[in-house]
């Protein structure tokens, strides 16, 4: 197995594997953590993709509780339909009889020539020239502690505070400090980057927790930086939506996301 972000660990049953919960996969303060959603997805890509054998096409994530340290998460992989060419695969995650989150994919590749894109990567500095991005708690524990952030446009962390950007859109460059393989559960961790928008684009020092993830792969290469083009949609009720294109440095397009998220505003010293 090629080693990953993320404990996942397999099983005597090629449909159950089981991932020990750690800070290091975690966010939240040092008495409140809890496994960061993004991780969530991308232990149930890497649970499909090798019960399968096949690579992501495309996963939706619906996040129903919160598991936290040290407990231990179970992913039940269930295939029920299998074809020639693709998969339909679901993965519910539990800890003991709570479930914490489900995953419906599809996974696959087909024989085929074709290989375009439309969506163009924007121009902007490469990522040695552009400012280290600090997450807000600015805390050197926890997965936002193994991430490095370069901010190509807009605010992250506490900066945003008064900073609104009219187009609600922020440009980041990620990279994980330990220099995993960019592979699709590696990107679904960097798509769950989609809360940290909502502060820059309303100028608060405000995120989210995400209600949902979906990721869908156009095509991996290698590379280092991934260019995360985040575009927060529109707030209302107390909710948001935002998107993600994710390119890799030489403007290969490698996926896109979007998400749905309960909007927290941060008042206080308190909150971090």
């Amino acid at each position: 197995m090629d080693r990953l972000f993320f404990d996942l660990r397999a099983t005597h049953n090629p449909h159950r594997w089981f991932m020990p919960l750690t800070p290091d996969v975690c966010v939240g303060r040092p008495d409140e953590m809890f496994m960061f959603g993004g991780v969530g997805l991308a232990s149930a890509i890497g649970a499909m993709e090798r019960t399968t054998g096949r690579p992501l096409i495309w996963a939706t994530a619906q996040y129903l509780s919160y598991a936290k340290p040290p407990s231990v998460v179970d992913l039940d992989v269930w295939v029920p339909a299998a074809g020639k060419y693709n998969s339909q695969a679901r993965v519910i995650g539990h800890v003991g009889d709570k479930e914490i989150f489900t995953v419906n994919a599809a996974l696959g590749a087909r024989p085929s020539e074709l290989s375009r894109q439309w969506l163009t990567m924007p121009k902007v500095p490469r990522p040695e020239d552009c400012e280290p991005g600090e997450h807000w708690r600015a805390a050197h524990y926890g997965l936002h502690s193994r991430m490095e952030v370069r901010v190509a446009k807009g605010h992250y962390g506490f900066d945003r505070q008064g900073a609104a950007e009219e187009d609600g859109r922020l440009l980041l460059w990620v990279r994980p400090r330990e220099r995993f393989a960019i592979d699709s559960s590696m990107l679904a961790i960097i798509a769950d980057h989609v809360p940290s928008g909502i502060g820059n684009a309303l100028g608060q020092n405000a995120g989210g927790n995400s209600l949902d993830n979906t990721l869908r792969i156009r095509r991996i290469v290698p590379t280092e930086w991934v260019l995360c083009d985040l575009r927060i949609l529109g707030v209302h009720g107390g909710f948001g939506h935002g998107a993600m294109y994710l390119f890799a440095q030489d403007g290969e397009l490698l996926a896109t996301a979007s998400q749905s998220l309960i909007v927290r505003v941060r008042e206080t010293v308190e909150d971090r």
